[in-house]
């Protein structure tokens, strides 16, 4: 019984601190009359809430009791007093936050569609992920969330300041397709810039490239200085800070890579959900590649965070562009559907992404009289695309009511035509062409085509030509015209190559006269190979890389470095 009166006891005590503790925190953070006090003003209510919960009470439990309370009273008229006479203003005060903190990155993904004029399909993917953080202070970065933890290392490894590569199969037909969101030559092209930090920039080429070819599981490793050329003036950079030194530039490429699917694996396993939930799901590699043109990108840059651009974030943009041939002759129609293109319909979005979207161009029949998708949505959006304003119907994945009652989503679009009538379609203002002439097989000349369709306004373009060293160019026959004029270039940079050693490099800027077609030839003539530096197939002939033109041409978004503004993914880079 004396074990039970002293536990008894005991707990009463602890009981009365607690609520001693909790007067006095009360009576400190907030004035005396304050209303939010009167809920704890009478302490024989808890104290009779205590000795109910006890189990038989005795008379000296009573008399205990009773003394603790008169010292509680005591107790608290002692605190009361204090509080009145010499308030404490420098009493700390206790807030809960339960807001969770704002992770600093963020995963969006989006699906364009657009139907073509030729009756082909383009659907371009774009997966964007933003991380506040810096790669070049030299503090290592441990915890990855969203970003990819391979392609981070990478970064601050290697001082990369910005890395573009991308892998295509098959030609862009411009002039049936139009233009792309971000175009791309056959096989494989890498070009990366450099932290000014970097030595020896040649030899961090190398070991960057052969990590890639690892990562992506690509014959980037036969990347060396037989095809890596160091641009003067072409290849700007997409990301903040445009004043930079082309030391540190490099680009090359492989045009006779083939693109498969040991390619598309891993390019998948850098998506934060992989291949299991979101817009991911559609990428069956099966589909992707019995199609007309398929490409694959990676681009890594710096953004500004905040619309001052105070803060810079890094910005990973995984793109893939792929068209298909849906028109079926004989039957008189022309539809397609999610599950036609990809074999799959969409049931969510991916958990990890702040935004879920897809976008089908309806810019050439707003009124719904050559063609209807289904399901219909009552979302709209614009944008500026290559100088063009597009009209775009959005289904926006985040919400339920996308999928409807059956929970999937299988868009699906019908011709009412059976011709499916399209108007005119718009030339595009520029595009460009190349052929090699000639005949045998010692000497040949090459011919580029540069179209500029716009009616009463020319373009300084810039014409870089990277070509192999066993192409030996006569750079004497040299020839710009334009409207059977010559067109001397304003700006001319020329490195000749050396046998086995370095390819040609060859930059010119050229004036385009509006509604012209502009054409550069030079002679060559082929060098004597060893019978060791013939290609395993012979027969299909030696790949020289595609020309890169540069130009600005007249658009409201041209290159958007502010991750801040409210646009699609596609008109930002």
């Amino acid at each position: 019984m004396a074990a039970h009166r002293c536990s008894r006891s005991a707990l009463l005590l602890v009981l009365c601190s607690l609520c001693l503790f909790s007067i006095a925190e009360s009576q400190e953070t907030t004035p005396a009359g304050d209303h939010r006090a009167t809920g704890v003003d009478n302490p024989q209510s808890v104290t009779g809430s205590t000795e109910q919960m006890a189990e038989q009470p005795t008379v000296v439990e009573e008399e205990e009791e009773e003394e603790e309370d008169r010292r509680w009273e005591a107790t608290r008229d002692e605190v009361e007093t204090e509080n009145t006479s010499a308030p404490d203003t420098s009493a700390p005060t206790f807030e809960v936050h339960s807001s969770v903190p704002k992770p600093k990155d963020d995963f969006q993904e989006e699906l364009v569609i657009r139907p073509l004029h030729s009756g082909d399909i383009y659907a371009s993917f774009q997966f964007r992920t933003l991380w506040e953080t810096d790669f070049t202070t030299g503090n290592k970065v441990s915890h990855y969330r969203l970003f990819p933890k391979s392609l981070g290392q990478v970064i601050s490894k290697f001082s990369v300041r910005e890395l573009h590569i991308s892998f295509t199969q098959g030609y862009w037909r411009t002039m049936q397709w139009g233009q792309p969101f971000l175009p791309s030559p056959p096989g494989a092209e890498l070009w990366v810039w450099f932290q000014d930090s970097v030595t020896d920039v040649d030899e961090t080429w190398k070991e960057l490239t052969n990590v890639l070819s690892g990562i992506f599981c690509a014959s980037l490793n036969f990347i060396d200085s037989t095809n890596t050329v160091q641009p003067s003036a072409s290849f700007k950079p997409l990301g903040i800070g445009n004043v930079t030194d082309h030391r540190f530039l490099r680009y090359a490429t492989l045009p006779r890579e083939i693109v498969c699917t040991e390619n598309l694996t891993p390019w998948k396993k850098l998506l934060p959900c992989g291949s299991k939930a979101g817009l991911a799901v559609l990428l069956k590699s099966e589909k992707l590649f019995h199609s007309s043109f398929h490409s694959q990108a990676v681009h890594i840059r710096p953004v500004c965070k905040d619309w001052q651009c105070k803060t810079k974030s890094w910005e990973l943009r995984q793109t893939l562009n792929v068209v298909f041939d849906l028109h079926t002759p004989g039957q008189g129609k022309q539809e397609w559907s999610l599950f036609k293109m990809f074999s799959r319909t969409l049931t969510e979005a991916c958990p990890l992404a702040s935004s879920s979207k897809i976008y089908v161009d309806i810019t050439d029949d707003p009124q719904g009289e050559q063609f209807e998708v289904s399901p219909a949505t009552h979302l709209l959006s614009q944008a500026m695309v290559l100088g063009d304003r597009r009209t775009f119907s959005l289904y926006d994945l985040t919400q339920q009511i996308t999928f409807g009652t059956v929970r999937s989503l299988n868009l699906h679009i019908r011709w009412k035509s059976s011709e499916g009538e399209w108007p005119n379609m718009l030339r595009p203002l520029l595009h460009a062409e190349r052929y090699v002439a000639g005949y045998g097989l010692q000497t040949g000349e090459i011919h580029t085509l540069m179209y500029n369709n716009h009616p009463y306004r020319g373009f300084p373009v810039l014409l870089m030509d990277s070509v192999p060293w066993y192409l030996r160019l006569y750079i004497h026959t040299l020839t710009v015209t334009s409207k059977g004029k010559d067109n001397k270039p304003s700006y001319i940079h020329y490195q000749p190559s050396k046998d086995r050693v370095r390819p040609h490099l060859l930059e010119m800027l050229v004036q385009l006269p509006p509604n012209s077609v502009t054409e550069v030839t030079v002679q060559f003539e082929r060098a004597l190979l060893k019978w060791t530096e013939y290609t395993p197939d012979p027969n299909h002939g030696f790949y020289v890389g595609s020309s890169v033109i540069s130009s600005l041409v007249p658009s409201i978004v041209a290159m958007d470095t502010n991750s801040t503004r409210e646009q699609p993914l596609f008109s930002s880079l």
